[in-house]
């Protein structure tokens, strides 16, 4: 059986969910799409979204051109770790939802953990 791009995708992030729900903390998850990036923290329970932010925000929307970039994903990554700390979260695991660490999803951790998120 051969599996697409998604499966794959989805294949991986299973380990590193399993391994974050071993460890009951909050996890921070991101989602991406060609023309936006998703980011949630997530409770141990799994079952509730404790923040959430994306490109589709309308104070995100005003600051950029387009919701499929670093700068977008920089700008997520400043805001959801801004609402975690209002929340009064300050400490996740980063679940990147079996999507390469690198470009956007890695932008969006740097800018987390710069304005104050630890993981």
């Amino acid at each position: 059986m051969k599996l697409n791009k998604k499966q794959n995708r989805l294949r991986r992030a299973r380990k590193s969910r399993a391994k974050i729900y071993e460890r009951e903390v909050n996890r921070l998850s991101v989602h991406r799409t060609p023309r936006h990036i998703y980011a949630q923290i997530i409770a141990p329970d799994g079952g509730t979204v404790v923040a959430s932010a994306s490109t589709l925000e309308q104070e995100v929307r005003k600051g950029v051109k387009s919701g499929g970039n670093v700068e977008a994903a920089t700008i997520v990554g400043a805001r959801i770790a801004e609402k975690a700390k209002a929340a009064g979260i300050d400490t996740v695991a980063f679940d990147r939802s079996g999507f390469r660490y690198h470009g956007r999803v890695k932008a969006l951790a740097d800018a987390a953990r710069e304005a104050g998120l630890k993981f």
